[in-house]
């Protein structure tokens, strides 16, 4: 997620709270609450090392028989996030572990990967203007930077999938509203523009990768957030039916969201964010994210008397 920081002095404002919740299905696009499971299980107040406004943009690996769930920690000091660490032995009762990734700009949407037995990170890194990749140096609390995969634009909520023998990495651009593609042989490799590039334009209503690339019934799902009427609030799914350097073409999976607004509680007002996994057939767990409305202290400032923060 990005956040502009605010500057002079600071003023209560009705801003959006985010917080982390588990939904189960028999697919990736019947997803509901956990049975059994509070919502929301990770909050801005859990947070135990970092002064947090709100926890959004999960994601979650199993390994080892253990569930590790990396999301945006936004930081009220610094006006900025930081990716934080939860951890389950069931993907369903979560505790708070730590920050595990800081770095002095905005990092968000911590899409991480296992591949050749390490483990990835791709968060959105907006700020620098890249798209970084990190590797877990001891998993899951150590990280370092690896690469620069691509650079030169406001690349936000990027998400990657291997597909016939490439790499393959969805991305937006500012504004919510143009969507792009680009491949490569390996993570190490050069990266190369796909032909129809920018596959989408003026499209807020599924530009911007809102989790995970999917694999399902034979089917290549990908996520989207619908930004038409107000940013997060609800996630479309769209199957991918063509996917080669050249041709790209994707088709709504289903006429409904698979997440919006409950109307209540810790989601009443949107929801924009879905990691799923398979457990076994017909059963899949998820993490996601909402949001409801609430008087915040910071975000709305007065401009400062000075020019400066």
């Amino acid at each position: 997620m990005t956040v502009e920081a605010p500057r002079g002095v600071a003023l209560p404002s009705l801003e959006k709270r985010w917080s982390i919740g588990i939904y189960t299905g028999a697919d990736p696009l019947t997803l509901g609450p956990a049975a059994g499971v509070n919502n929301p299980i990770m909050t801005a107040g859990q947070v135990t090392d970092a002064p947090a406004r709100f926890v959004a943009d999960p994601f979650m690996l199993r390994h080892a028989s253990s569930w590790y769930m990396f999301f945006e920690v936004y930081r009220s000091d610094l006006r900025h996030g930081d990716i934080g660490l939860a951890t389950s032995p069931d993907g369903l009762a979560w505790t708070y572990r730590q920050i595990v990734l800081h770095e002095p700009f905005h990092v968000s949407f911590p899409y991480v990967f296992a591949w050749n037995s390490e483990h990835f990170m791709i968060p959105e890194t907006h700020d620098r203007r890249e798209v970084r990749l990190y590797r877990a140096r001891q998993f899951p609390a150590s990280w370092a930077f690896e690469r620069t995969l691509l650079s030169g634009a406001g690349f936000t909520d990027s998400s990657i999938v291997r597909h016939d023998g490439k790499w393959w990495l969805f991305t937006s651009l500012p504004g919510d509203a143009m969507f792009s593609i680009f491949h490569a042989d390996a993570l190490d490799s050069a990266w190369a523009p796909h032909a129809q590039n920018p596959i989408l334009r003026d499209a807020r209503d599924r530009s911007r990768s809102a989790g995970r690339i999917i694999a399902a019934g034979g089917r290549m799902l990908r996520l989207a957030q619908d930004c038409t009427e107000s940013y997060g609030l609800r996630v479309n799914a769209y199957e991918v039916t063509t996917l080669t350097p050249t041709e790209y073409a994707e088709r709504l999976a289903q006429s409904a969201p698979i997440l919006s607004g409950t109307g209540r509680g810790w989601n009443a007002r949107g929801m924009h964010h879905v990691d799923a996994h398979e457990l076994a057939p017909g059963q899949w767990i998820a993490c996601v994210d909402g949001f409801r409305k609430t008087w915040m202290l910071g975000y709305r400032r007065w401009p400062s008397p000075v020019g400066r923060p």
